[in-house]
């Protein structure tokens, strides 16, 4: 069962029904990557559809996806391997019923990408793969080189813009989903780009708000991923699940003093050397697949390097790449690269993990059903089982198309059945309050801060209680405050998506997948081979 906790009022800000604009419509999605995108398409043939996003919808991890998707394409490779290799990486925690659907739906789906435009990458007329690792077979394709996720979504976005009865709503900022009083999602509150408030009314909504790397000071997600979708569901009352599991990517650019960008994969599957400050291979001293371990290892073996050798970061060899080539097949990366000044061919890349992946998410079901009737979820915002414990590479891509899917054909079920939103009044006041109000700007820089430093790649009991009673302090004197701009309320889903996963991550007495804690070193099956879930007390 899950934890329940009262700590979180259930609106951000005041709703008043008879003065705020409304519109009507169908499906409401939140969310325009892979799997909002996906998600608008399938429910589209059912009837009409609002997609908002809070940015435009080259705001996402998926468009900023270098990394491909994996998909069994050919003849040497088998569903069975790919769900061998995906239950393997997941450390026991897997929905396996999850894993054959998303395995076994991939290829159809690939072959429908291809039908609508997707670029991918192609040898001899067809459509090639690469192999990164945890996976046991070359089935990892690509768009454009290191640029698959714009591909992909600059395709479905095509058809979404194509498609009759989707209306699209860029720089719509959800606040809070709309519930009545039987917990019935009907729903959503936002800011729209004008300055002003506005209600939808949706006989379904689906969430898919992507995920929460920017709660750590280190991270290869965009400004965007702030955990709104997670929080906004746990304030409606949605149980929350797995919330301790955000997995790091082993290698992201260090350049003292810029933002962290991904350097894919790829690279290492491809044949690409982790080397130390000293010049020296190390991975083979960590596990027996070296570069090609998966990604919770090769993190804490950089980690763990950084830490021996006293330095901020490691470096990544591709000196013996055919340079050409590496220009041609990582175009991103190779220009990344000589925008600081490094000659691939000649010097090694400074890389070091961050934050990159939210595991956890709202509760779903095999059709994307949340515990909250009439709220679905897809892509990183839900979990869906699929990853486990850790994330296979190029999984994600492909659950947020297969559950994208899901989720709109079940909204139109749902819909279909009769279930319609019933608009009625709705009032909520909130009084002011009379505490010392926090810059929110200091709270958000401090919060990235205290998640590296006690919720990050290596955990502990005491930082981890520690940073649940410095994060309860900030909510003191943010969570009661209304706010009237985005930058307040990311600031409010922030803290309390931290506060979920400090929590998670303190009751998991255990190491498993990307959650390890230094105290409890070893996997304990006998009291963890569990889900953790977290809802909001809602009666």
């Amino acid at each position: 069962m899950p934890t329940r906790q009262a700590e979180i009022r259930r609106y951000l800000t005041g709703v008043d029904t008879t003065t705020t604009q409304q519109v009507f419509t169908d499906f409401l999605v939140i969310g325009a990557g892979i799997a909002g995108l996906r998600a608008a398409l399938e429910a589209a043939r059912h009837g009409s559809v609002m997609l908002v996003c809070k940015g435009t919808f080259s705001d996402s991890n998926t468009w900023n996806a270098q990394g491909g998707i994996a998909a069994v394409l050919a003849d040497e490779d088998s569903f069975d391997s790919h769900i061998a290799d995906t239950l393997a990486t997941g450390c026991g925690l897997c929905e396996r019923g999850v894993v054959e659907r998303v395995v076994k739906e991939a290829p159809a789906l690939i072959e429908e990408l291809d039908a609508w435009g997707t670029a991918f990458d192609r040898v001899d007329g067809q459509i090639d793969a690469t192999r990164e690792g945890g996976h046991s077979h070359a089935r990892v394709i690509h768009a454009r080189g290191d640029s698959t996720g714009r591909g992909i979504a600059e395709a479905l976005f095509s058809k979404v813009r194509q498609a009759a009865g989707i209306h699209v709503m860029e720089n719509f900022f959800t606040i809070d989903l709309l519930t009545d009083a039987d917990n019935i999602c009907i729903g959503a509150i936002g800011l729209k780009a004008s300055g002003s408030l506005q209600i939808i009314w949706a006989g379904a909504t689906i969430l898919a708000t992507g995920g929460a790397g920017r709660l750590y000071r280190e991270s290869t997600n965009p400004d965007c991923a702030t955990g709104d979708g997670l929080a906004m569901a746990y304030r409606a009352g949605a149980v929350l699940r797995d919330m301790e599991f955000m997995q790091f990517h082993p290698t992201t650019l260090y350049i003292a003093g810029a933002s962290r960008a991904l350097i894919t994969e790829t690279l290492r599957g491809e044949g690409a050397i982790l080397r130390d400050a000293a010049g020296q291979p190390f991975m083979n001293e960590y596990h027996p697949d070296a570069e090609l371990a998966p990604r919770d290892v090769v993190s804490r073996a950089i980690l763990d390097r950084m830490l021996k050798t006293k330095t901020t970061h490691v470096y990544l060899d591709i000196r013996h790449f055919d340079k050409a080539h590496f220009r041609r097949r990582f175009p991103l990366i190779s220009e990344l690269c000589e925008s600081f000044d490094i000659d691939v061919s000649a010097d090694l890349i400074p890389v070091r993990p961050s934050a990159h992946y939210m595991i956890g998410g709202v509760k779903v079901d095999l059709h994307a059903a949340t515990t909250i009737p009439g709220l679905f979820a897809c892509g990183e915002a839900a979990s869906t089982g699929l990853h486990g414990a850790n994330r296979l590479g190029s999984n994600s891509l492909l659950e947020g198309l297969v559950f994208g899917k899901v989720a709109g054909q079940s909204a139109a079920t749902w819909v279909r059945d009769g279930h319609r939103a019933r608009h009625h009044r709705i009032e909520i006041e909130i009084p002011v309050s009379d505490r010392s109000r926090l810059d929110a700007e200091d709270v958000r820089n401090s919060l990235r801060a205290l998640m590296w430093r006690n919720v990050g790649i290596t955990r502990q009991a005491q930082p981890l209680i520690e940073a649940q009673e410095i994060i309860r302090f900030w909510q003191r004197y943010v969570m009661d405050k209304v706010f009237t701009t985005p930058f307040g309320w990311e600031c409010q889903n922030m803290l309390t998506v931290a506060l979920l996963m400090a929590q998670s991550a303190d009751r998991r007495q255990e190491s498993r997948g990307v959650h390890f804690r230094q105290d409890y070193p070893g996997r304990n099956d006998a009291d963890f081979a569990r889900h953790i879930e977290l809802c909001r007390e809602t009666g």
